[in-house]
């Protein structure tokens, strides 16, 4: 497991050298989660019931916006190519690239989610689904969006590209992770909707990183 802790820290390290690019999708997150309030009215029937799919949307749309960077500059100065090269498992160091996304771009937005559904007049409980659900979510977001910047990795106009390949594929964890909040809002139970994004994140792990692995593969090609 060295390489991928080796392959985590640098990208780590390498992100701390750009903190504008990381705060850019921290900043984006809680701007377009604190608009709503803004924009809706101080009616708390109707804030707590979407501030779910307004959290989700934000995370979702916050975790986009790091992907296209997730594999372009190591790219661009040959790294990617001296990874797939090297003696270490590609998947190993795939998977750690990825780790080190969810870590810069994924953790920080569940961190922040209780303090900004506060804003939506959510209670203690419904808070707690609402982070335990974004800390299965994220990761799950992570996985996917990696497939897709593998796909268009090189394609000019990638950016586009990226998006409407991976945002039909968020769909599922998109209902599922706002439905359990809300669930649990209606007194329903949120565990059905946990238990299936915690599924989706499962199948993620273990199919992502190979097939993420796959398309670096051909776009070195």
């Amino acid at each position: 497991m060295n390489p991928l802790f080796a392959t985590v820290r640098r990208d780590l390290l390498l992100a701390l050298r750009r903190k504008s690019e990381v705060l850019t999708a921290v900043f984006f997150f809680i701007i377009v989660v604190s608009l709503f309030p803004l924009g809706i009215g101080p009616e708390p029937a109707l804030l707590k019931k979407i501030a779910p799919g307004v959290l989700w949307v934000a995370a979702l749309l916050a975790t986009l916006l790091g992907l296209p960077r997730m594999f372009a500059a190591d790219h661009a100065d040959g790294t990617l190519e001296q990874m797939a090269l090297s003696p270490s498992p590609f998947g190993l160091l795939v998977a750690g690239k990825i780790l080190a996304h969810w870590l810069v771009c994924g953790l920080p937005l569940v961190l922040l989610a209780p303090v900004l559904g506060v804003q939506f007049d959510l209670d203690g409980e419904a808070l707690g689904v609402l982070t335990f659900a974004l800390l299965l979510g994220t990761p799950l977001l992570s996985l996917i969006g990696a497939i897709g910047a593998a796909l268009t990795l090189g394609v000019r106009g990638g950016g586009v590209l990226l998006a409407l390949l991976v945002l039909p594929l968020y769909v599922p964890a998109l209902i599922f992770g706002a439905g359990a909040v809300e669930a649990h809002i209606a007194g329903l139970g949120a565990g059905g909707h946990l238990s299936l994004l915690a599924a989706q994140l499962a199948l993620a792990i273990f199919f992502a990183p190979w097939a993420t692995t796959a398309a670096l593969r051909i776009a070195l090609e």
